[in-house]
Order: structure tokens, then C-alpha cells, then sequence
């Protein structure tokens, strides 16, 4: 068996695989690979209701839970790591300390896409300046 043109689909091959991996070689050339954001923290308290690890990977989880508890079960606070009562609201409990919207939730948001639809239902809150 005789491979007529290998020459061509070899060329295209490696067109294809060069193709493929531009976007990781352009990052890693520009420095962008290890772009992470840095989500402006709230400098007037140390405790969050969760540990920061935590709330970095899942705080969508929990704020569907709380979601779920307030609406369907009507359960209305929860007891945080540092023993206090908080009431499940992202509005009155997260945004109280993570009130910059632009430089907390859309730093991260941006980055990797994600478009929440928290701001369906509540309403955006006013920067600070």
C-alpha cells in the first residue's frame, strides 16, 4: 500500500497541532499562564462566614443552599464558623464586607466566564468610592 501525498498530511498535521496548542504557548510567551485574580478583600474584618479556601471553590453552593433553605424551607439564618448567627443573604451578609462588586465578584467572574444570575433577582449594589 502506497500513502500518495504523505508530505501534504504530514504538513497538515503538524498545521493542525501547532494550530491547537497556540493558545497555550501564546499565554505561557506572554506571562498570562499563571494569571490568577486578586478579588479585593474587605480590610476591616478577618472572619468570613466560611473558611476562604472554602468560599473560593464552592461559595456557589452554599449560596444555592441558602437559596433553597430561605425559599423552600424558610429557614432564615445559619450559624457561622466563628459561632455567630448570620442571615442567609447574600445582599445583607456577603456584600455587608465584599461591597465592591466590580473589584470582588466581576474580578473572578470575568476571568473564568462565568456569568451568575444572582443579579436576576437582587438588586446590584452601589460601589463604594
Amino acid at each position: 500500500m502506497k500513502i500518495y501525498d504523505a508530505g501534504k498530511i504530514l504538513t497538515g498535521l503538524v498545521l493542525f497541532f501547532v494550530l491547537l496548542g497556540f493558545p497555550i504557548w501564546y499565554n505561557i510567551a506572554a506571562g498570562k499562564a499563571t494569571y490568577r485574580p486578586e478579588p479585593l478583600l474587605p480590610t476591616d474584618t478577618t472572619m468570613c462566614i466560611a473558611e476562604t479556601d472554602y468560599m473560593t471553590h464552592f461559595h456557589m453552593d452554599l449560596l444555592n443552599d441558602w437559596r433553597d433553605k430561605v425559599v423552600r424551607q424558610g429557614e432564615r439564618y445559619v450559624v457561622g464558623r466563628d459561632g455567630k448567627k448570620y442571615e442567609m443573604s447574600l445582599t445583607l451578609t456577603c456584600l455587608k464586607c465584599h461591597s465592591h462588586k466590580k473589584k470582588f465578584c466581576d474580578a473572578c467572574h470575568n476571568y473564568l466566564g462565568v456569568n451568575p444570575y444572582c443579579w436576576e433577582c437582587h438588586v446590584v449594589p452601589e460601589e463604594v468610592k
